[in-house]
């Protein structure tokens, strides 16, 4: 399986965490950010394998993420709680504690963080009836009452918006793509982006300079 040089770092992080679980919650913010599913974990009787989906589940939920944490400055745990609820219709507190691995509904007030405070996260029922969902014409506006700014946008983040908007505009010069993803971050940001997902396999370009093309390796 082909892995960006995003995921690289962030298994080689996974060895360097002292504190059990927080290679694991950088995993989830890295791969929900990019609208891609949760790994899928196996434990053997000498080691745990972790699966990777290169599939994007919900293109959308790459631009609402990005937007949404350049805005309010999310926590590595809203960022998380708010991925899950963007690729799914709803989740039940029940769903929720079942994929964080929390164990029980009262460790959820962390991870909910203010998610529904700033209208992000809408919430329906009581007590074990109670569902969380992301507002699906928030999902397809993206309409923040706040300014946002994509100047400071992690790399991971970066990358995930380059490769989505190579999926629906393929054979795009740089200049394209950085007019369609945001004018204000340093267009030698982009570069330096596309140059490491070329080298990771994940685009590939044709021609030289300004007629330098770029596609999704497929």
């Amino acid at each position: 399986m082909r892995r960006n040089e995003q995921l690289a770092r962030v298994f080689h992080d996974l060895k360097l965490m002292e504190r059990e679980g927080s290679g694991y919650d950088k995993l989830y913010e890295v791969l929900l950010s990019q609208g891609r599913p949760l790994p899928e974990l196996r434990e053997g009787p000498d080691r745990v394998e972790v699966t990777v989906r290169r599939r994007v589940v919900k293109p959308e939920v790459i631009d609402f993420l990005t937007k949404a944490d350049q805005t309010f400055q999310l926590t590595q745990r809203e960022r998380i709680t708010l991925g899950l609820l963007a690729q799914h219709d709803s989740l039940t507190a029940h769903d929720l504690v079942a994929y964080l691995e929390l164990g029980h509904a009262e460790a959820l007030a962390p991870w909910m963080g203010h998610l529904q405070e700033r209208g992000l996260v809408k919430q329906v029922g009581r007590t074990r009836a109670t569902r969380y969902y992301v507002d699906p014409n928030l999902l397809r506006r993206m309409d923040f009452s706040q300014p946002t700014t994509l100047s400071r946008i992690e790399p991971h983040r970066l990358e995930a918006l380059i490769i989505e908007d190579l999926r629906r505009y393929p054979g795009s010069a740089i200049g394209d793509v950085h007019n369609r993803i945001g004018e204000e971050i340093n267009r030698r940001r982009i570069k330096r982006a596309l140059d490491g997902l070329v080298m990771a396999g994940a685009v590939h370009y044709e021609g030289e300079k300004r007629g330098r093309r770029y596609w999704i390796s497929e």
